[in-house]
């Protein structure tokens, strides 16, 4: 089973540094792809594929793609659909049947206005609450409960730098060449 985000409606001029955390939050807990639907960000993917190469991982990355098309491509594929919206169900009444279907998975996390194309696509729209909140703190909050946390311990492949957990101060340490072939994703 795999997770993609699909990133709809990103705003080149205005929208650089949320996308971006989307797909660095799409990193860290776990999912396997971040697509940025119909416009191409160099920033943006820049920005992501310079953290994978200082921090490690193995996020599939593409951009440019017709966000419509593509969801219809993976539902025919046999993957679900989950919308993150402030309208959809609630996350606890849904979580454990989604996390249950044991199906690839493609996360849309909307930037402007969703059109209800995406409403009607999805397999599930899923609210992290109903009330305005960020689509970078739904999707970490999505991808945790569905991780049911575990993803919170994954280590990366190909890391050239690893936090030392430290109760002051920050430690970082270096990897070295022969290392970087050891860690793996859990």
């Amino acid at each position: 089973m795999k997770i993609y985000v699909l990133r709809y409606g990103h705003r080149p001029g205005r929208d650089k540094r949320i996308t971006t955390h989307v797909g660095l939050v799409a990193r860290a807990f776990g999912a396997h792809g971040f697509i940025l639907g119909d416009v191409i960000d160099e920033k943006v993917i820049g920005s992501i594929k310079k953290v994978m190469e200082r921090w490690g991982g193995n996020l599939y990355i593409d951009a440019g793609v017709d966000s419509r098309k593509y969801v219809l491509e993976w539902k025919r594929r046999g993957g679900i659909v989950v919308h993150l919206t402030m309208y959809g169900l609630h996350i606890d009444d849904v979580i454990d049947e989604i996390r249950g279907l044991n199906k690839d998975i493609l996360i849309v996390v909307g930037a402007e206005k969703v059109p209800p194309f995406f409403y009607e696509v999805a397999d599930y729209n899923v609210a992290i609450g109903h009330q305005p909140h960020s689509e970078v703190a739904a999707l970490a909050v999505f991808l945790d409960r569905f991780y049911m946390g575990k993803e919170l311990h994954l280590s990366f492949p190909n890391a050239k730098l690893i936090i030392v957990p430290s109760p002051r101060g920050k430690k970082v340490k270096k990897i070295a060449e022969e290392e970087e072939g050891e860690s793996t994703k859990d």
